[in-house]
Formats: C-alpha cells, sequence, structure tokens
C-alpha cells in the first residue's frame, strides 16, 4: 500500500480518485482550496463520503502558496496524483491570469516541494485541450502540440514543459495524463452535460454554440479513474519515467447527438436556441488510445448511453 498526495481531492474528478484510492486501502493526503469556480457545498458534498476515513488526511490549501504546501510535502509520499488547477477553457479567455498563477505557478510549486522532500513520482492531470483544432485526428501523443487556442490550453502544455525539466533535473518520474471530457456522477455544474441536464428538467431552452457537428470524445469517470489507478501502478513500477498519455474513449460524439440522447436519458423533449461558436472552443476531441492500452492495459468500458443514465440518476437524488 502507498501513501498518495491527491491534489484537488474534493473536485470531481480528484474525489472519485480518492474514494478509489482509499477502497484499495492507501493512505491519502488530500489537498484542496476550495476555488470558488463553482459553489464549495458542491466540493463539501464530494467529499462527505470519505472525510472521516481513518486513513484519509484532509488539507485545505492554496498550491501557490509554497510555504503551506511544502509544510503538507514535508509529511512525505510515495507518489503524488496531481489533480488540482483551474479548468474551462472560456473562463480562461476572461481570466487568464489566474490560469497561469493557480495551473503553471501551483505545478511548479508542487514540484520544488516534491524535489525538497524526495517525493520521485507524479501522475499530471493534463488536458485533451492542448491539441488544439489539430484536423489529424485520432490525436495520438506524438502530434504537435505547439498550437493551443485557449489560455487553458497553453497553462496545461506549460505544465507539461516544467514537468520535463524536473524529470531532467531532479530525475521526477512523471506521466501527463490527457484527459477527454470526463463525465458522470460528480461532474462540474458549468459543463455541458450537466448543463444540459439541468435545463432539460427545468424546460429550460439550451443554448447550442454552433451547428451542432462539432464532437467530443466523452469518457466516463470510472474509465478515468481506472486509467489514473493504472498510471499510478506503471509509475510505482518504472524508474527514469516521464511519459505523456491520452486516457479518452476513443469515440466522439456530435454536439447534436449529445443533447439527443440526454433527451432519451431525461425523457425530456429539448427546446434548442443556436448561437455563434465561441472563442477558444475546438471542433472536436478525438483520442488515440493505442499507447494507454499497450503501456497500462487502459481500455474503457462504459458506453455514452450508460454513462449518462448513472448521471442522471445521480443528479436526480443529489444532496445538493
Amino acid at each position: 500500500m502507498y501513501k498518495i498526495i491527491v491534489t484537488g481531492c474534493a473536485g470531481f474528478i480528484g474525489s472519485h480518485v480518492t474514494e478509489s484510492l482509499l477502497k484499495q486501502g492507501h493512505k491519502v493526503l488530500g489537498i484542496d482550496n476550495f476555488d470558488p469556480f463553482y459553489p464549495p457545498e458542491i466540493k463539501q458534498s464530494n467529499l462527505s463520503g470519505f472525510i472521516e476515513h481513518p486513513k484519509f488526511s484532509f488539507f485545505e490549501n492554496d498550491l501557490t502558496n509554497e510555504e503551506t504546501t511544502e509544510k503538507i510535502f514535508s509529511e512525505g509520499a510515495d507518489i503524488v496524483i496531481h489533480l488540482a488547477g483551474k479548468a474551462g477553457v472560456r473562463p480562461s479567455i476572461q481570466a487568464p491570469q489566474s490560469y497561469i498563477e493557480h495551473n503553471i505557478t501551483a505545478t511548479r510549486v508542487v514540484l520544488s516541494s516534491m524535489e525538497k522532500y524526495g517525493i520521485k513520482k507524479m501522475a499530471f492531470a493534463s488536458s485533451s485541450s492542448v491539441y488544439g483544432n489539430n484536423p489529424n485526428t485520432p490525436w495520438h501523443e506524438e502530434l504537435n502540440v505547439d498550437n493551443p487556442i485557449s489560455p487553458y490550453a497553453f497553462s496545461k502544455k506549460a505544465c507539461e514543459l516544467i514537468n520535463h525539466t524536473w524529470h531532467h533535473l531532479y530525475h521526477i518520474d512523471i506521466v501527463n495524463m490527457r484527459f477527454f471530457t470526463v463525465f458522470g456522477p460528480r461532474q462540474r455544474p458549468d459543463l455541458a452535460i450537466h448543463k444540459f441536464t439541468k435545463m432539460m428538467f427545468e424546460g429550460t431552452p439550451l443554448t447550442l454554440f454552433g451547428d451542432g457537428s462539432t464532437s467530443r470524445d466523452y469518457t466516463f469517470i470510472s474509465d478515468t479513474v481506472f486509467g489514473i489507478c493504472k498510471t499510478m501502478e506503471y509509475l510505482m513500477s518504472h524508474n527514469n519515467v516521464f511519459e505523456t498519455i491520452n486516457l479518452g474513449n476513443n469515440h466522439p460524439v456530435s454536439l447534436s447527438q449529445l443533447v439527443e440522447k440526454i433527451a432519451q436519458a431525461t425523457e425530456t423533449t429539448p427546446r434548442i436556441e443556436r448561437l455563434p461558436m465561441q472563442p477558444g472552443d475546438v471542433n472536436i476531441t478525438f483520442a488515440s488510445i493505442d499507447k494507454a492500452e499497450k503501456l497500462l492495459g487502459y481500455k474503457p468500458g462504459v458506453s455514452l448511453e450508460e454513462g449518462l443514465k448513472s448521471f442522471v440518476e445521480w443528479y436526480k437524488n443529489r444532496e445538493w
């Protein structure tokens, strides 16, 4: 069993990862700053299932604060799963400096704290956004990612570069995990599936950007968590590692198809209002998962329909 630091442990993905690790018997030091990007009550609800777990310790902390972050890392760990960060393409255009601080600077502080206290393994949450609008699909990890089209995307690309520098200088083993539109219970309220489900149940018209042809590679949370845990196992069993992997579903779904499938899952008939495409949005995300399958044994197993059914059931029974 390992001692694991999970940053962003109260978030959507972080809370699921923490739950999974605790069920496996690991000890987890969880860090979250309750960023006001969405109501803190949601994150508190995410924590409620394991906050009292005997192998879980929680630290409310902003990773950009070097002194307090170092103090937590001084307790030591076998590996860091770094999931914390500012998310969202459109908000990053409005407040780019915040993304520089909470993604790039925070990651540098994490890496420096790891180096100072001899923690040599990190699984890092990157994003499919780094691929920009590359027309060469499916996207594989060897593609050039020098053309991000949003501050969020460039912040994640910058973090991958910082990670490589600390790997080179201090021999920290790192895997950059590029997530592809993760969804499921506890999904952030600003994301499409959550927003559309809410609006359909309320009878509010859906605001769709573009003609409905834009596509996303939707990945159910349990598949992403499986990929993260397999990444951890890979890091703990290999040395001198610096890798980048896609954790996606390899099956893009158009916006129009998504709306249709959510309508089926909610048993509603949506009303739709169309607006132009938004700056920073990409036309498609489409993961090649060959490398993840080869290195990790990663293979997604939950279909969009199954995942939406699970999400809608959670949405109807949520506590906030």
